[in-house]
């Protein structure tokens, strides 16, 4: 058997970087991480957590070393998202970009500015500022996978805190989804399921008919799924 540096080719060779888009949901508004670039190019500008793959490491392993390096946070759960090679996307010379997304909840998380970093920052959707590179494309990407991942899937129970309300979970989607909801179809479907845990308790101090409080029942999801279990909304 060859040895792995027996042959030598000749042709071009990009460079490959990992992005990551990080969504958080908090005050009814989707959120997205975004680091204050601090040197160049793009230096003051906004950008998605990313870097440099390493000649020793895969993608993942490189999109979770520039994550914590530059804002802190380890221990996530990412997908790759899309594979970004537009000829121009970087000014300095070819560079391919494997990004990856995640899906947090901002209590369990404290992000905070690291190497090559000036600042770090939640953005609502509605607030992004103009963005370095192509990562407004990046973004606009990731949004389109979460929104038609979250009808089949329950990922958005991940962005919600362990205990929430009907109505926090039914505005979560309509953020997402970036439309309206029946609200009483919608309740009548997420109970059919079978997958929330009814805590027996309601909002304290609610002005009105207060909410019951639920939990996401996740085991009770991951045996269903096994057995061929559809999850719709």
């Amino acid at each position: 058997m060859a040895s792995p540096g027996k042959y030598i080719y000749e042709y071009p060779r990009p460079a490959v970087t990992t992005d990551c888009v990080i969504f958080g949901f908090d005050e009814g508004e989707l959120k997205i991480l975004l680091i204050e670039r601090g040197i160049e190019p793009y230096k003051g500008r906004w950008a998605l957590p990313g870097g440099f793959l390493d000649m020793d490491e895969d993608a993942e392993t490189c999109a979770r070393r520039k994550l914590l390096q530059e804002t802190c946070l380890e221990n996530i759960f990412m997908e790759q998202l899309y594979t970004f090679s537009a000829v121009q996307r970087d000014p300095r010379y070819r560079v391919v970009s494997i990004a990856y997304y995640a899906l947090v909840k901002l209590s369990d998380y404290n992000p905070q500015a690291g190497t090559d970093t000036d600042n770090i920052q939640w953005f609502p959707l509605s607030e992004i500022p103009e963005l370095a590179f192509d990562h407004q494309e990046i973004i606009k990407v990731a949004i389109d996978r979460l929104k038609g991942k979250i009808k089949y899937q329950p990922i958005g129970f991940e962005l919600l805190p362990e205990e929430f309300t009907l109505p926090e979970l039914h505005q979560l989607y309509e953020t997402v989804l970036q439309t309206k909801l029946d609200r009483r179809n919608f309740r009548k479907k997420m109970l059919s399921f079978g997958l929330l845990i009814d805590k027996n308790e309601v909002v304290a101090g609610a002005p009105h008919r207060a909410p019951k409080i639920y939990s996401f029942d996740k085991e009770k999801y991951e045996k269903l799924s096994k057995e061929g279990f559809y999850f719709e909304v």
